[in-house]
């Protein structure tokens, strides 16, 4: 539930002109067939090849990426794209290079944070400033690769380097060992550069919260120059302890987690400034107020200042402070203030520019928007009652910016620019009939892209900086030899539509319907999030699983409830501190939608949330008895006194100042009301819902003599999913419906 980067190529968000008709099929001359859970986990994907990490070396004649192997989708190989000759080539393959030896705990939990736990081989990499290598970490350890094929190993230790980096000019190497930062010239040996202190101190490192719900993964930041480096020290000893048992299946590890609940006091998080050999340092003036979070650092484009985005604890003031690096003097360059009801969302949609001024994006007018700061003085950018989802890029020679948005619709995520001379002038630079993902080289002259639709599983691209495409790096087509390919004939469209929320506000829904027989009804797998943050409803590709649902003869339906991202500050603040109250609402009155539907079986309407759709699945059942044939709940909070301070405090305060909205929102002591068959999933490791609240969640039902079912993965963690246990817990939900009638007509 944390605060997602938006990372180019993997996310893929909303985009066709008009709605397809109901129960439309994909045209293919491919054999038919329906989709096993089975398959669906099963490698090679069938969502086709999904390259990660796209990116240009620093001279533009080469495009490195990440790719899976058919024969396992988990693991990622380093491969390089010559541009000049058109040849792929594989730079660096995981299985030959990599040692195999265990991450260590701090790693796994750094992936865990970063949704990639699941994932192996190569997760990330970076380019030297002279492109003529790439710095690689596997399996706890650094590589060099060469463009010829070479690789260099820079270090061979139990220890894991955590956040690797090269400085920006491509002269030192550096990452987090043993909670010291370590710099190292590249071909040298890394040596220390931070003081080894108490267990409770690291350096170099982001904290649990800005790991999980910031959006921020590091804890340094080089200069451009490579003179200095801002690190941030961190003391976890005022953080409370969650002895967390993470049960395997052969044994159980105890761990003693420092984890922040909600009302709890946080790490105390400072800043310095150092030389690469760790002199000089200077501390940074955060301000008199220590409880605070250190959201964002960026260094000017030429090294002079160091600018730290400060947020409050209550997060409804985000300060931006200007520092001198050489004595860590900051003075608030503007501050950002929170409308009312509402809280100030982290972005990394702004960017510092050589002439001294600033993109800032900012939600100041109720949507959110990109800005000009220059000279103390604000020009709006962009404006209407629509979002701006990204900041792309600039093209500062040409003054020219390019940015994702809904101008075109709540349902279409599309690429658009405008001139700084004229930036009423925007110009759309993707076609209809896709949901477009994008990012940009740093000169902002070249763009790389990402796009789906309903009938189209992910394609990328390289475009020129007016989205006309250059040539393509993973077309992805359906034809014949896509994995996909023999389940075209079965494939089935979405329908979209809205309904009205009790304020008449409209609120967007997205169905998927089997090959329907007249004068039948069908039972609807209806699946939520609820949460602050996700827009869940859109018209980009949806995955092969939701039409292995439909293939066993369900609807599969979705509706964004208030509260959700994309629609604006009065749209989402609805949730703010009553939280389980529109978001219930809102679900209701789509259920309520599809029992007016003539295809529909009324009494066969099962729900299904994972996190907090797993919270909403229990509100629900809760809140309106018989309503629904059944609720699946995976991973759910039950006590928003068990989770984290920024998450939790953001929507919710604290409980010593609102204790009567985590009353009203808790889910435990009204579980004993609930009458419809529900069954509980959670992973027994899982580290940011903990095992507490479900632990607490089954005893209070039991106590209360409730019968629910349960389904409980040892050593799993709030990440349930693989080859074999993706189809476990899938077949598990649906022999749990069957169990409970929720099943297709004869």
């Amino acid at each position: 539930m944390r605060t997602m980067l938006a990372a180019i190529l993997l996310a893929t968000t909303a985009a066709t002109p008009a709605f397809a008709q109901e129960g439309g099929e994909m045209s293919a001359a491919a054999e038919t067939g329906d989709l096993s859970i089975e398959r669906v986990f099963a490698s090679p994907s069938l969502n086709g090849s999904s390259p990660r990490g796209v990116k240009l070396s620093p001279d533009g004649r080469y495009l490195t990426v990440l790719r899976n192997r058919d024969d396992d989708l988990q693991r990622y190989d380093l491969w390089g794209y010559d541009r000049e000759t058109g040849e792929w080539s594989m730079l660096v393959d995981s299985e030959k290079v990599g040692s195999g030896r265990e991450l260590s705990e701090a790693e796994k939990m750094q992936r865990e944070r970063m949704r990639v736990g699941g994932l192996k081989g190569i997760i990330t990499y970076q380019w030297t400033d002279a492109g003529d290598a790439v710095l690689v970490p596997l399996d706890g350890d650094l590589y060099l690769a060469g463009l010829d094929g070479s690789v260099t190993r820079l270090t061979d230790t139990e220890a894991s380097e955590l956040n690797p980096k090269l400085s920006d000019q491509g002269t030192y190497v550096s990452f987090v060992r043993g909670r010291q930062l370590y710099v190292g010239e590249v071909g040298e040996e890394p040596q220390p550069v931070t003081p080894l202190e108490e267990e409770t101190v690291t350096w170099g490192e982001a904290e649990f919260v800005a790991q999980e719900e910031m959006g921020r993964l590091t804890g340094y930041w080089w200069s451009p120059d490579e003179q200095r480096i801002a690190v941030q020290r961190t003391d976890e000893s005022p953080v409370g302890i969650v002895t967390r048992a993470a049960i395997g299946a052969t044994g159980t590890k105890v761990f003693e987690q420092r984890y922040p609940v909600a009302g709890s006091d946080n790490a105390i998080v400072e800043l310095y400034v150092q030389n690469p050999d760790g002199g000089d340092r200077v501390k940074v003036d955060l301000g008199e107020e220590s409880d605070i979070y250190l959201a964002r650092v960026d260094w000017a484009p030429d090294g002079s200042r160091l600018y730290v985005q400060r947020q409050n604890r209550e997060q409804t003031v985000l300060d931006m402070l200007s520092v001198d690096p050489a004595t860590g003097a900051s003075s608030i360059l503007f501050t950002e203030k929170a409308a009312q009801g509402h809280w100030t969302n982290l972005t990394y949609d702004y960017k510092f520019l050589k002439d001294g001024s600033l993109i800032w994006w900012s939600e100041r007018d109720g949507f959110g928007h990109l800005y000009r700061f220059d000279d103390d003085n604000w020009t709006q950018l962009t404006d209407g009652d629509w979002v701006v989802t990204g900041l792309v890029g600039v093209d500062q020679d040409a003054g020219r910016v390019v940015f994702t948005g809904k101008k075109d619709g709540v349902l279409e995520t599309h690429i658009y620019a405008f001139d700084l001379a004229d930036p009423a002038n925007v110009a759309r630079l993707s076609e209809p009939g896709y949901t477009y993902g994008a990012g940009m080289d740093p000169s902002g002259k070249t763009l790389l892209i990402s796009r789906s639709s309903p009938a189209q599983p992910g394609q990328t691209y390289l475009a020129d900086a007016n989205g006309n495409r250059l040539q393509w790096i993973n077309e992805n087509a359906l034809g014949a030899d896509h994995p996909y390919a023999p389940y075209l004939a079965s494939h089935r469209m979405p329908t979209f539509g809205t309904i009205k929320a009790d304020d008449g506000t409209d609120l967007y829904w997205r169905m998927i319907a089997p090959e329907m027989e007249a004068g039948k009804r069908y039972p609807v797998f209806f699946s939520h999030y609820g949460g602050p943050g996700p827009q869940v409803v859109d018209n980009g590709w949806g995955g092969a699983l939701e039409q292995a649902i439909v293939d066993k003869g369900y609807i599969y339906f979705e509706l964004d409830n208030r509260g959700s991202a994309n629609r604006g500050v009065d749209f989402e603040k609805q949730i703010y501190r009553a939280m389980a109250g529109v978001e219930v609402d809102d679900q209701r009155a789509g259920a309520e939608y599809l029992k007016s539907l003539d295809f529909v079986d009324p009494a066969k309407i099962a729900i299904y949330g994972w996190s907090y759709g797993g919270y909403m699945t229990l509100a629900q059942l809760e809140e309106d008895p018989g309503l629904y044939a059944a609720g699946i709940s995976g991973a759910p909070v039950t006590k928003w006194e068990l989770y984290d301070t920024h998450y939790t405090e953001r929507f919710m305060g604290t409980p010593q100042d609102d204790a009567e909205a985590y009353e009203r929102s808790a889910v435990i002591a009204e579980s004993v009301n609930i009458t419809d068959p529900l069954l509980l999933i959670h992973g027994m490791a899982d580290d940011n819902v903990v095992f507490e609240n479900s632990s607490e969640l089954i005893a209070t039902m039991q106590e209360g003599r409730v019968p629910f079912e349960m389904m409980l993965y040892p050593g799993y963690t709030h990440r349930v999913g693989g080859e074999n246990i993706s189809p476990h817990m899938w077949n598990t939900i649906f022999a749990f419906l069957e169990r409970h009638g929720v099943t297709p007509p004869e």
